[in-house]
């Protein structure tokens, strides 16, 4: 398969031999659109990975009647090369969160914490917490402009 589009960071269009499916990423929260490093994020990933190859794992369907699922890069050449895991590459460079229902895995929970103090995308700002996406989405417009800090990317 093939990522076709990045709708945000932890949303892809896949070309499938069926057409083109939408995948949202497990295990992670990327930030808003609209949201302080949103539009970084995703334009990080953009880079990453539109037009490469991917290997998806499917694991159900989210709320919003997304696919859910793993989703790796391919290795670009045969031999020791091993598929990237694109939630885990979220998380170590600071684009998303480490989230799971219930709590985020050990593993990611560990690179989110190496983002964290390593000051990588979301957490550039050292002290300022950045507002998580399902806080976000119920914030009024008054509450998003006071967490529209300075702090660029």
């Amino acid at each position: 398969m093939k990522v076709v589009r990045v709708l945000d960071a932890d949303t892809y269009s896949v070309q499938m031999v069926a057409g083109v499916a939408t995948v949202r990423l497990v295990g992670v929260d990327a930030p808003e659109a609209g949201q302080p490093f949103g539009r970084q994020a995703t334009d990080s990933v953009r880079a990453r990975v539109l037009g490469k190859y991917v290997l998806v794992r499917a694991e159900g369907l989210d709320a919003y009647r997304r696919n859910l699922g793993q989703v790796k890069l391919q290795p670009v050449a045969f031999g020791p090369a091993r598929a990237v895991a694109l939630d885990s590459l979220l998380v170590v460079r600071g684009w998303a969160w480490a989230y799971a229902p219930g709590g985020a895995a050990p593993a990611r929970a560990g690179q989110e914490l190496l983002a964290r103090n390593a000051g990588r995308g979301l957490w550039k700002c050292g002290t300022a917490e950045p507002i998580r996406p399902a806080i976000w989405r119920v914030y009024t417009k008054q509450e998003k402009l006071l967490h529209w800090g300075a702090c660029a990317w």
